[in-house]
């Protein structure tokens, strides 16, 4: 959002979600406690698409609705449900935004262009809200990467099973891995810190108790240390969809 928020990145306090959803949707959004923090510029929160989750013979299936910050890789929300329908994702918008406590004209939702998220109530209600709305191209599965890494998390799980018995299987699971995702999993393309560090703020601090730590192992052992003194990873910079070429400016 913000400057660039049709493009799903967060600039100038503005946030970005990514919308989607899993054949597999069950009730109950998940948001974690407390108020976003804002980000910094260039990134943005998005809503992710939906995958499928296998139900307990052939051809049944539960939708997986989730909603992920693209800058910090944090689910604000997410629902299982046994199909795929426009008021469900639209309960699951609003509860989520009232949760994180977004105001008008902060928040871009970026989705596939699945029923649910396509119709007009979805879009009628994020009108009312003041949230823009951005889809992914036509046949661009590159468009939904975050999403995509997301899910992917998710489904290689060693508890993540074949099938799930019922909805309530399928949310009894996502109620334990949603929870470690946002914080415990510490993502390796956040510097290695919780979804959770970087969405509420925490970050810099949790960076700064690491460089303080091996500061002093390197004043202990620097024969350890060949090139350099270590430095934790950097934090996370600026999160795009389909960033824009850089305009090259004509020469005067």
């Amino acid at each position: 959002m913000g400057e660039s928020g049709n493009r799903g990145t967060r600039t100038n306090g503005v946030i970005s979600w990514r919308a989607g959803c899993s054949e597999s949707c069950t009730s109950g959004s998940e948001g974690g406690p407390g108020r976003r923090t804002s980000r910094k510029g260039g990134t943005a929160p998005r809503l992710d698409p939906y995958t499928k989750l296998l139900g307990p013979v052939k051809w049944t299936y539960y939708y997986l609705y989730v909603i992920l910050d693209i800058f910090s890789r944090y689910v604000v929300g997410w629902m299982v449900a046994s199909c795929e329908r426009a008021a469900l994702a639209e309960r699951l918008l609003a509860d989520s935004i009232r949760k994180q406590g977004v105001d008008r004209d902060q928040l871009t939702i970026h989705a596939d262009r699945g029923s649910s998220m396509a119709s007009k109530p979805v879009a009628f209600l994020l009108a009312d809200l003041g949230v823009t709305k951005t889809h992914s191209r036509p046949h661009c599965p590159n468009d939904n990467p975050f999403s995509e890494a997301q899910f992917k998390t998710l489904k290689y799980r060693p508890e993540f099973p074949d099938r799930f018995g019922s909805p309530a299987d399928a949310r009894g699971f996502c109620q334990r891995f949603f929870p470690w995702y946002n914080d415990d999993h510490r993502h390796s393309g956040l510097g290695y810190h919780t979804p959770a560090d970087v969405h509420y703020g925490r970050a810099e601090i949790v960076r700064a108790g690491r460089f303080d730590v091996l500061t002093a192992a390197y004043a202990a052992h620097p024969e350890r240390f060949v090139r350099r003194a270590p430095e934790p990873p950097q934090l996370p910079g600026p999160a795009w969809i389909n960033r824009p070429a850089e305009e090259v400016m004509p020469a005067k």
